[in-house]
């Protein structure tokens, strides 16, 4: 597996690099937004681990650049414990967020979390309406167009797809997302059901909404068509 680590303290990627290389994780690092960019676009990374406290190019500028042309899961590491910080990192698409201080054992679980997501599910496919969700792939479409999701918005959907017609709780969507650890409260799932609607609703002839509706004070449920 290979990591790739944008954040400007050299003695975090010391620390990491020694405790993650003997566990099946190569590590090479960034010490800038710049830096980090040039090095995904120069090379193939399995996981982004992504400092928000940078200086110049910051980490949730980083984080936008990354999602406008690469699904690579992203997990930010920041000191910031505001939960409105955190949101603004989930909602740029990132996949997990890991307040520092942290172990290297709390994010060699997070590593591994987000980079299996699927690999039990060869050759399964969703189908709900004209969405289809390949889970080996990763990847769905919509009336037969790709959509382009993020991790987590990828495994929400997979979650509503599999109880279609029935509402989910906050609490079980994350948890069949196997998010159920996220550092984040309901808030994300709201954020990201969010961008969900508007990625699948801008795809199709007639750009026809897609019925992930909201239940007050419960969840979500995505309507099956009649």
């Amino acid at each position: 597996m290979r990591a790739l680590l944008i954040d400007d303290d050299p003695k975090l990627h010391r620390l990491l690099a020694d405790y993650l290389v003997d566990r099946g994780v190569q590590l090479e690092s960034a010490h800038d937004g710049a830096r980090g960019l040039i090095a995904l676009d120069r090379d193939t990374w399995d996981v982004v681990l992504l400092d928000v406290m940078m200086p110049g190019m910051d980490g949730l500028e980083v984080c936008r650049r990354i999602r406008a042309k690469s699904a690579v899961p992203i997990i930010m590491l920041t000191a910031r414990g505001d939960e409105a910080d955190r949101v603004v990192g989930l909602e740029l698409g990132a996949d997990d967020y890991v307040p520092k201080p942290f172990s290297p054992r709390e994010l060699l679980a997070r590593i591994r979390a987000v980079t299996r997501r699927g690999q039990h599910a060869i050759g399964e496919r969703l189908k709900s309406g004209d969405i289809v969700a390949d889970l080996s792939a990763r990847s769905v479409t919509r009336q037969g167009q790709e959509v382009t999701l993020t991790g987590l918005e990828f495994d929400l959907l997979v979650a509503l797809m599999r109880r279609a017609g029935r509402v989910v709780s906050r609490d079980a969507l994350l948890s069949g997302a196997g998010r159920s650890d996220a550092s984040v409260g309901p808030r994300t799932v709201d954020v990201h059901i969010s961008n969900l609607r508007k990625k699948l609703s801008a795809v199709g002839p007639d750009e026809e909404p897609v019925a992930i509706r909201t239940v007050r004070g419960v969840g979500y449920v995505l309507v099956e068509p009649s």
